[in-house]
């Protein structure tokens, strides 16, 4: 009778372990690998952010929005195969776009190509010929080529008649230098260049994963052997501690969500008082920000920027009617407006602390050293009115605005940092959800080189986009390093935990 009570029992076990999912079943895992970031690349990543180009797509709201990047700046990056039999290709995942590409054997005429791995759609035998012409625009760049559709294998799956992008044409110094072949976008289709249907979408379509979300881990630890972790279709536990705070997409195209205010230390900056607009960006290794508030940070990090006489010049001839104007109730705004260094359409409101683009027709009335004096009466303006309400007094206010005038950040990178110094730096701080995400010195901070020759570099750049899109933020690896990034594509969320 115990028998068949043990029977029973058994079976009913295996029944159970034959209906329950696997834990393995619906989710693929990608191993990253981590490139060592060097001085050169840092600069560049510098470099591209202040492109007109970046500035202006940014910024636009009409037609085609393209991806905007550099890549040369980053670390992580995996590796897939295309066609069948797979052939092996480097690449960066990069939430900030939405196509996938990789260079063509049909490249002949870019030197990028000839230093990566080429695909070769004759070795394919599920390639179908599309043939399309396309290009995308970077910061610093840009590729060309035609579409082609084959499928793609990665972390155990392989999504079949992907449609990607044969690049035939490199036009830049960054791809390159680039330890990587190609980019695997997991943006959304709204960003998409020919509106070709992202990898995520595709998986998502074939059943290929059991939840609509991908997770991010990224191993800050220099010498670890494994760079992170993208776990498609759901989270891994060991990744983060705690729960994730959630926080809605606020526009599809970037992942892009609503963020609350930004302390230096405990002292807020104001700019984002009335919130600012975020992306989550693992295609850069730097934070991107207004520079207005780059330049506060700089300062209180001690990081060397550019002297800009034209603050400077501001500051001492019109600082102290800056302050009257402002005590006396005078709208930020309107200030430089006022005492006549800012045409009355001019720059748009610097109580969110952003330099915007002027209107096309308003700038004609501007010679260029009047459009730095006009920015450069923004950005005190915007400097004053934060220490007023910390209630310093005017002479203390004057003296610190002229020492950001010497902490403007570089475009070309000029941000070293005294390592042995990086104990006394204060907190950064991120709100979130109406939570505080911190990044300590020893997290923002980052260094290159080693023993004698390490050089230590603030993880901060400056980067201002006008309004409707700005004040923005990019969140890239220095913040994701630290915080476990889940991308819910089904509640259209993205979750910030604390890293394991």
């Amino acid at each position: 009778m115990g028998h068949k009570y043990l029977q029973v029992t058994f079976c009913l076990w295996a029944i159970t372990c034959l209906l329950l999912p696997s834990p393995s079943v619906g989710v693929s895992r990608i191993t990253l690998k981590k490139q060592r970031l060097d001085l050169h690349g840092i600069k560049a990543a510098r470099m591209a952010m202040h492109g007109e180009d970046m500035l202006h797509n940014f910024g636009s709201s009409d037609g085609e929005v393209m991806p905007l990047k550099n890549y040369l700046d980053a670390q992580y990056y995996g590796v897939i195969g295309i066609g069948s039999p797979p052939q092996n290709f480097s690449v960066i995942f990069d939430t900030g776009s939405s196509n996938l590409w990789v260079p063509s054997s049909k490249c002949y005429f870019s030197i990028a190509c000839y230093f990566h791995s080429k695909y070769k759609s004759s070795r394919s035998s599920t390639y179908t010929k599309i043939g399309k012409s396309c290009e995308i625009n970077y910061g610093s760049g840009s590729i060309s080529g035609f579409f082609g559709q084959d499928n793609v294998k990665f972390g155990g799956l392989v999504v079949k008649d992907q449609v990607f992008v044969e690049a035939t044409r490199e036009g830049s110094l960054s791809f390159v230098l680039a330890k990587f072949d190609g980019i695997f976008g997991l943006g959304f289709q709204e960003i998409s260049v020919g509106n070709a249907t992202p990898v995520w979408y595709n998986m998502l379509n074939q059943d290929l994963v059991r939840e609509d979300v991908f997770s991010f881990w990224l191993n800050r630890d220099p010498l670890a052997q494994v760079g992170g972790e993208i776990v498609f279709g759901g989270v891994d536990p060991k990744h983060y501690k705690g729960k994730h705070t959630y926080v809605p997409v606020s526009r599809k195209g970037y992942w892009q969500f609503d963020m609350g205010d930004f302390l230096i230390g405990n002292h807020s900056t104001g700019v984002c008082e009335t919130g600012c607009a975020a992306i989550v960006d693992s295609g850069t290794s730097l934070i991107a920000g207004p520079t207005a508030v780059v330049a506060e940070i700089n300062h209180a990090i001690g990081a060397h920027g550019v002297v800009s006489a034209e603050c400077k010049e501001v500051v001492s001839q019109y600082g102290d009617l800056i302050w009257q104007l402002l005590v006396s109730g005078v709208q930020p705004d309107k200030v430089c407006t006022q005492i006549g260094l800012c045409l009355v359409k001019g720059v748009q409101s610097m109580s969110t602390g952003i330099k915007t683009v002027v209107d096309k027709k308003n700038m004609e009335g501007l010679s260029a050293g009047d459009q730095v004096l006009c920015t450069a009466c923004e950005m005190t303006v915007f400097w004053i009115q934060s220490q007023l309400r910390q209630k310093e007094t005017k002479d203390r206010v004057l003296n610190y605005v002229n020492e950001l005038c010497e902490s403007l950040p570089s475009p070309v990178g000029e941000s070293a940092i005294d390592c042995a110094k990086i104990p006394e730096m204060p907190h950064i701080t991120f709100t979130i959800g109406d939570k505080p995400f911190k990044l300590t010195p020893e997290q923002y901070v980052l260094k290159t080189g080693e023993d004698i020759t390490t050089v230590c570099l603030s993880g901060f750049t400056a980067l201002d986009v006008p309004p409707p899109r700005g004040p923005l933020w990019i969140l890239g690896d220095v913040f994701m390093g630290v915080y476990h990034t889940v991308f819910d594509y089904g509640n259209l969320e993205i979750g910030f935990a604390e890293a394991a």
